[in-house]
């Protein structure tokens, strides 16, 4: 193992979910990697809204909390040491964790889809360890190069953008596409600027709270109205997205898709949906659903460094790690878009 000339500490501290509503900070030994893996110094982590339910709920469906477990999937940092199949000269890389572990011999790891592997190891999800803590380990061709003009809380803002990317490619987005979102939490907002950095020419987000209506204008989208809004009536759209998870949000976007357009299910809401089925066979709707990402990075990366998507105004809060139940406990306020966890503090 190849490491820092700086000292690393034999323990370290992270936030361990014991079960629902119960977190506590522990020391844990700082892992070492394995050949084709890297440690991570985390220097900011999102929160999210699956760390948020499993706070709350101690599952996401079939994924239950059924022993300790560290949240946090949506992390960056710098590489401290390197396993013995790694280049030595990637200590001290500034780096965005693209937070899986497929087997890469599988099916759809065979042609690039490789967030369907039957046996994905995705960070925060039960039993798998995330990244609430000062160090974590990643296969080394998952840890993305930033670069230095990016901040760390944008280099962990890559993983939601990788949910809208791929959302964006599901949809066919070109230019000239018009789109609906429904949500303008942070993945809305970041479709709707992804949609507009592929050249959309409308792109409308409904929101009942105002203030991220507001902010989902000033950051891409061309307009936002409430759900229902009399602005809305009599339109279509050739790409509708849901960020909300709510049953009648997602009827109702894809009775607003034209013939032969696309509706992008992102949400998580209920297991059981009624969908209008006469309406999209007659129409010809491409429903899907949305499962992670794969092959992203490279282009969040460039979207960023372009300055096409604007990462930094997303992280609206931060805390330190000891603060970290605040943001898991109480969700977000209507003001908040992105949370951000800096163990280090």
């Amino acid at each position: 193992m190849t490491t820092t000339a700086e000292q690393r500490p034999a323990t370290m501290r992270a936030q361990v979910l014991l079960r629902a509503g119960t977190v506590e900070i522990q020391r844990r030994p700082v892992p070492v990697p394995d050949p084709d893996q890297v440690l991570v110094k985390i220097e900011s982590v999102g929160v999210c809204g699956s760390d948020i339910h499993y706070y709350q709920h101690g599952r996401i469906g079939d994924f239950v909390v059924e022993k300790p477990m560290v949240l946090g999937h949506e992390a960056a940092g710098t590489i401290v040491a390197v396993g013995s199949d790694v280049e030595p000269a990637r200590v001290g890389r500034r780096v965005s964790i693209e937070p899986q572990r497929s087997c890469r011999v599988c099916e759809f790891c065979k042609r690039g889809e490789y967030n369907l592997c039957p046996h994905i190891e995705f960070y925060a999800t039960p039993p798998i360890d995330g990244c609430f803590s000062e160090y974590a380990l990643i296969q080394d061709d998952f840890a993305h190069e930033i670069p230095d003009s990016m901040s760390f809380d944008a280099g962990a803002l890559l993983e939601p953008l990788s949910v809208a990317i791929a959302s964006a490619r599901k949809a066919r987005l070109t230019v000239g596409t018009t789109v609906l979102i429904a949500g303008a939490g942070p993945i809305g907002v970041v479709v709707a600027q992804v949609a507009r950095a592929y050249g959309a020419s409308q792109v409308v987000v409904t929101d009942p709270v105002e203030a991220r209506r507001r902010m989902a204008v000033e950051v891409g989208a061309t307009e936002a109205h409430a759900p229902g809004a009399a602005e809305l009536n009599g339109r279509v759209f050739e790409a509708f997205f849901d960020a909300t998870g709510v049953t009648t949000a997602v009827v109702d976007g894809i009775k607003r898709v034209k013939a032969g357009g696309s509706a992008v299910i992102i949400g998580m809401g209920d297991d059981d949906m009624l969908l209008p089925v006469s309406y999209i066979t007659s129409h010809e709707v491409n429903v899907t659903g949305i499962f992670r990402y794969n092959n992203t990075w490279p282009t969040a990366i460039e979207l960023v460094a372009s300055g096409k998507v604007d990462l930094d105004r997303l992280a609206t809060d931060h805390y330190g790690l000891d603060e970290a139940e605040t943001p898991l406990s109480c969700g977000p306020a209507p003001t908040t878009l992105k949370s951000m966890v800096h163990p280090g503090r």
